[in-house]
């Protein structure tokens, strides 16, 4: 188990249990991808500075090497994060269930604990980047027949997200919106209905908002409804500024995390004074 990055630590450290996440356990509640960097050595600070301990990497060859041959793995930190493999750009079942052989296959080599998981996506069509919920499915049940921890991107529809937690999945994550879009979460009220859905008799059972992220208040806000982390990419890695961005995120998730601990107060419509009435000085009254 890592810690949370440089600085003073987790601002939920004393107040919150860790993320746990099949037999992986985390202090960190970001899970940041390793896509869409100007450069390997930009991607690398931002890693750092986020404080994540957990990094997904696309495991498809041409998805590993840059244009000047350079391999991504020789840039990641294989003792400090663990990596989970993802099978993006896939559009069937079949493709992703190789992909994710191969990334189990990649990582036993390189002695690295994300080597039993996989972020199962399986995209429906290159406009939207929307999950295919039957493709998912199938993938979902084979792989998980074949002992991967799966973490499964999809929609934000309960239904859908009820049924790949009983085919066996380590993590449902709906998305907040379209991957790449920073539209944040677009539909609060299906996020809810997700949770109480597959944390019903189980409520440890670890929910991650997966996709959408434009900038830290999306991050807090997702925190905020009570999933239990948030997965992003693009948010960072195509910011104005993505180191200050990646300390932006990170200090979101755990300000979202803490407010969802404490409890919201409740909305009213009409005011309510914060000081007491009673004794106030004032005229006497004729």
């Amino acid at each position: 188990m890592g810690n949370c990055g440089s600085g003073d630590g987790c601002a939920t450290r004393n107040f919150d249990q860790p993320l746990r996440l099949g037999s992986h356990v985390f202090q960190s509640r970001l899970i940041v991808g390793t896509g869409k960097y100007s450069t390997y050595e930009a991607m690398r600070e931002c890693l750092d500075v986020s404080g994540t301990e957990c990094v997904t990497v696309a495991v498809r060859r041409e998805r590993l090497v840059d244009q000047q041959g350079r391999n991504i793995l020789d840039f990641l930190d294989l003792k400090r994060y663990t990596l989970l493999p993802n099978t993006a750009g896939c559009f069937s079942a079949e493709d992703a269930i190789r992909t994710a052989r191969l990334g189990r296959e990649l990582l036993l080599n390189l002695e690295n604990p994300g080597a039993d998981w996989v972020k199962l996506e399986v995209l429906g069509d290159k406009k939207t980047l929307l999950p295919d919920p039957v493709a998912t499915l199938q993938a979902t049940e084979q792989l998980v027949a074949e002992g991967f921890r799966v973490l499964c991107y999809t929609t934000d529809d309960p239904v859908t997200a009820k049924r790949l937690k009983e085919a066996g999945a380590t993590s449902v994550m709906p998305a907040g919106s379209p991957i790449g879009s920073g539209q944040g979460v677009l539909n609060p009220n299906n996020i809810r209905i997700c949770l109480e859905y597959l944390k019903d008799g189980d409520p440890d059972y670890p929910v991650i908002v997966d996709a959408g992220v434009g900038t830290a208040s999306d991050v807090t806000i997702a925190m905020e409804l009570g999933v239990d982390g948030v997965l992003l990419n693009t948010g960072i890695a195509h910011a104005r500024d993505p180191l200050g961005m990646a300390r932006a995120m990170r200090a979101g998730w755990e300000a979202g995390r803490l407010a969802y601990l404490s409890g919201r107060i409740a909305k009213r419509l009409y005011a309510t004074a914060s000081s007491p009435e009673e004794g106030v000085i004032g005229a006497t009254r004729r």
